[in-house]
Protein backbone atom coordinates (compact mmCIF):
# COMPACT_ATOMS: atom_id res chain seq x y z
CA UNK A 1 0.00 0.00 0.00
CA UNK A 2 1.07 3.36 -0.71
CA UNK A 3 1.87 5.93 1.85
CA UNK A 4 2.01 9.58 2.58
CA UNK A 5 5.52 10.93 1.72
CA UNK A 6 7.59 13.15 4.66
CA UNK A 7 7.80 16.71 4.06
CA UNK A 8 11.77 16.23 2.77
CA UNK A 9 10.76 12.66 1.07
CA UNK A 10 8.51 15.54 -1.37
CA UNK A 11 11.55 18.09 -1.42
CA UNK A 12 14.09 15.27 -2.53
CA UNK A 13 11.96 14.29 -5.17
CA UNK A 14 10.77 17.86 -6.34
CA UNK A 15 14.76 18.31 -6.89
CA UNK A 16 14.29 15.51 -9.66
CA UNK A 17 11.48 17.61 -10.57
CA UNK A 18 12.24 20.83 -11.24
CA UNK A 19 9.15 22.19 -13.26
CA UNK A 20 6.86 21.11 -10.41
CA UNK A 21 6.03 22.80 -7.20
CA UNK A 22 4.29 21.47 -4.03
CA UNK A 23 1.01 23.67 -3.51
CA UNK A 24 -0.04 21.82 -0.47
CA UNK A 25 -0.93 17.82 -0.47
CA UNK A 26 -0.53 18.29 -4.46
CA UNK A 27 2.21 18.51 -6.95
CA UNK A 28 1.60 21.14 -9.26
CA UNK A 29 2.80 22.00 -13.05
CA UNK A 30 1.54 24.49 -15.64
CA UNK A 31 2.71 23.79 -19.06
CA UNK A 32 1.78 26.14 -22.32
CA UNK A 33 1.85 24.48 -25.23
CA UNK A 34 2.59 25.64 -28.97
CA UNK A 35 -1.18 25.56 -29.53
CA UNK A 36 -4.48 23.85 -28.38
CA UNK A 37 -4.40 20.47 -30.47
CA UNK A 38 -1.03 20.05 -28.94
CA UNK A 39 -2.37 20.80 -25.15
CA UNK A 40 -5.44 18.09 -25.92
CA UNK A 41 -2.75 15.57 -27.53
CA UNK A 42 -0.58 15.79 -24.22
CA UNK A 43 -3.80 15.49 -21.77
CA UNK A 44 -5.37 12.81 -23.86
CA UNK A 45 -1.63 10.53 -23.51
CA UNK A 46 -1.46 11.52 -19.81
CA UNK A 47 -5.06 10.13 -19.58
CA UNK A 48 -3.90 6.63 -21.13
CA UNK A 49 -0.92 6.23 -18.94
CA UNK A 50 -2.68 7.77 -15.96
CA UNK A 51 -5.82 4.94 -16.80
CA UNK A 52 -3.52 1.83 -17.39
CA UNK A 53 -1.47 2.95 -13.86
CA UNK A 54 -5.10 3.79 -11.91
CA UNK A 55 -3.74 6.69 -11.05
CA UNK A 56 -4.84 10.30 -12.02
CA UNK A 57 -3.95 13.76 -11.87
CA UNK A 58 -6.03 16.90 -11.68
CA UNK A 59 -5.98 18.80 -15.06
CA UNK A 60 -7.04 22.23 -15.67
CA UNK A 61 -7.04 23.37 -19.39
CA UNK A 62 -7.37 26.40 -20.45
CA UNK A 63 -6.93 26.87 -24.10
CA UNK A 64 -3.19 25.90 -24.54
CA UNK A 65 -2.24 25.95 -21.36
CA UNK A 66 -2.17 23.07 -18.77
CA UNK A 67 -2.05 22.53 -15.15
CA UNK A 68 -1.84 19.13 -13.88
CA UNK A 69 -2.21 18.07 -10.24
CA UNK A 70 -0.86 15.26 -8.37
CA UNK A 71 -1.90 14.04 -5.40
CA UNK A 72 -3.65 10.95 -3.76
CA UNK A 73 -6.71 11.69 -3.32
CA UNK A 74 -7.53 8.42 -1.06
CA UNK A 75 -4.56 8.86 1.05
CA UNK A 76 -5.29 12.82 1.38
CA UNK A 77 -1.21 14.17 0.36
CA UNK A 78 1.34 13.29 -2.07
CA UNK A 79 2.94 9.70 -2.45
CA UNK A 80 5.22 8.04 -4.96
CA UNK A 81 2.71 7.24 -7.10
CA UNK A 82 2.46 10.76 -7.37
CA UNK A 83 5.96 11.58 -8.14
CA UNK A 84 6.37 9.21 -10.32
CA UNK A 85 3.18 10.34 -12.53
CA UNK A 86 4.77 13.53 -12.42
CA UNK A 87 7.73 12.56 -14.10
CA UNK A 88 5.98 10.38 -16.79
CA UNK A 89 3.73 13.87 -17.30
CA UNK A 90 6.95 15.57 -17.89
CA UNK A 91 8.06 12.35 -20.42
CA UNK A 92 4.90 13.18 -22.71
CA UNK A 93 5.30 17.18 -22.53
CA UNK A 94 8.88 16.92 -23.48
CA UNK A 95 7.99 14.73 -26.16
CA UNK A 96 5.17 17.06 -27.38
CA UNK A 97 7.01 20.49 -27.07
CA UNK A 98 9.94 21.52 -29.13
Amino acid sequence: MTELLTDNQVAEALQHLPEWTQSGVKLTRTVEFGNFPQAIQAVNRIAEIAESENHHPDMDIRWRTVTFYCTTHSKGGITANDTSLAQEIDNVVEQLRP
